[in-house]
């Protein structure tokens, strides 16, 4: 059994077609993440799996319950971080969890609150009223709501918009712990260096449909590829070199200097320094790095044709 089962997910609001027949599998114990730029379609997703949202067509199950039909089950198997701050102000953090957990039929969870409080550095905090807090710590209270009644399948939609670098490190350190203990992690984030670091399988969404599917491992060596940066000081990059030109590599503020060539091994380097120097070109700088998740994330999402068969 999936911890979450997608099956022909349809959803229209008027003329935007958000969801286009999604089919999605997460399997249990996974960190999986969902990926996409504004508009892909993933907060309509994570609002329907989380009961916010009906789907016009297709069906969601968590943990093998119909979030529609059998929904008490599915929201018990349930913790979402939503993306925008939501908080009662008239309560204090402790208060709030334990008002959380009783929604769950919690009534002695005060250790396992501790827990979450000390692991998201909100011990301090813990008897002050929630609009007295800060951006950071309101999202952090977010996910500690999220994480109280300790449901088998965790949703973290944009967890780390905002907060600082501690934040992050513990959250993440936290939230990585739990994977380890059984839980199912379910990311969506515009910090791509994150995913690629803690998912071990992602899905890309581009206008409403699934364009990649795969782990990540094999997505980074199926569309990543090698790159040589050159910073030239004389001379100007050979023609024949051109058609090697890596535009979504180019970096930031470039000039006609830098250039950024694919390479299909480190055996091609000396070759293409060989031509560079018979056209009498000499260099400033020269750099090889593999590209990461974020090369990736562009190729795909410029060239969508490229995943046929992924998805």
């Amino acid at each position: 059994m999936s911890a979450i089962e997608i099956r022909n997910v349809k959803k229209r609001y008027q003329a935007l077609q958000a969801l286009k027949g999604v089919n999605l599998s997460v399997e249990p114990g996974e960190f999986f993440g969902l990926l996409g730029p504004n508009g892909a379609g993933k907060t309509t997703l994570i609002s329907i799996l989380a009961g916010l949202a009906r789907a016009d067509e297709g069906h969601i199950l968590v943990e093998g319950h119909d979030v529609v039909t059998d929904f008490q089950a599915a929201r018990r198997a349930l913790g979402v971080v939503p993306q925008e701050l939501v908080f009662d102000p008239f309560f204090t953090v402790r208060e709030t969890l334990r008002i959380q957990s009783g929604y769950y039929g919690l009534r002695r969870n005060d250790d396992w609150i501790d827990e979450i409080m000390a692991n998201l550095d909100l011990t301090e905090k813990a008897d002050v009223n929630t609009r007295a807090l800060s951006g950071g710590m309101k999202r952090r209270v977010l996910v500690a709501q999220a994480l109280v009644h300790k449901p088998p399948v965790i949703v973290l939609d944009e967890p780390t918009a905002g907060v600082d670098v501690e934040l992050r490190q513990g959250l993440w350190k936290f939230i990585s712990r739990l994977n380890r203990e059984g839980h199912t992690i379910v990311l969506t984030t515009h910090y791509l260096e994150e995913a690629e670091q803690l998912c071990t399988r992602i899905a890309m969404l581009r206008r409403g449909e699934i364009v990649a599917l795969d782990r990540t491992a094999d997505l980074l060596k199926r569309f990543s590829v090698m790159q040589l940066s050159l910073r030239l000081a004389t001379g100007v990059l050979p023609a024949e070199l051109r058609v090697l030109e890596s535009e979504g590599g180019r970096r930031p503020n470039a000039s006609e200097r830098d250039h950024v060539l694919r390479l299909g091994s480190y055996e091609d380097v000396e070759p293409i320094l060989a031509q560079c120097r018979a056209a009498g070109c000499t260099f400033d700088e020269i750099e090889i790095s593999k590209a990461d998740l974020e090369d990736v994330f562009v190729q795909v999402m410029r060239e969508p044709a490229l995943v046929e068969g992924l998805a």
